[in-house]
């Protein structure tokens, strides 16, 4: 989150070591069995994720971090962690938006992506994109770790079940 914050990069030397770490952790404390679940849930939260860095909503960062994080996770809390870092980042998107004065523009914005995506299919679009100077850009890794923290206070206090 720091290093997302600082330079809006999530870099590869903190995002691959970390999801190696939770296919070991996995092995380790679950066999091969459970390493595979972890993958998969990696794989799945990544797919989620790719969705939205297809259509130019995020940078590659986020999505590789979102496979280390669904990978450490596994299955079982991964819906409850992606619900939360999604309302996390929209509450983050409107609270940005807001503070810039740009909360009208931002609306304007996500109607027009609606229709590009509907009649474009998932490309992005050529200027309401990541890639854009000009455009609100969020440093995702602050609603992921909240959606993380969130899970995490939520499974402690049994409100999940997990």
């Amino acid at each position: 989150m720091v290093t997302d914050l600082r330079s809006r990069r999530i870099p590869n030397w903190l995002t691959g070591p970390a999801f190696l770490f939770a296919l070991l952790l996995h092995g380790v404390t679950g066999g091969v069995r459970d390493a595979g679940w972890a993958l998969l849930s990696g794989v799945l939260a990544g797919a989620v994720f790719l969705v939205f860095f297809l259509a130019g909503g995020m940078g590659a960062g986020d999505v590789k971090l979102m496979v280390a994080i669904g990978t450490l996770a596994g299955l079982h809390p991964l819906r409850h962690l992606l619900i939360a870092t999604a309302l996390l980042g929209a509450l983050l998107a409107v609270v940005t938006a807001m503070l810039k004065g740009r909360l009208r523009e931002t609306v304007g914005n996500a109607g027009a992506l609606l229709a590009f995506h509907q009649a474009n299919g998932l490309v992005a679009h050529p200027e309401l994109n990541v890639r854009n100077g000009s455009a609100l850009r969020l440093p995702y890794a602050i609603p992921i770790a909240g959606g993380c923290f969130s899970v995490l206070l939520l499974t402690f206090f049994g409100a999940f079940g997990l």
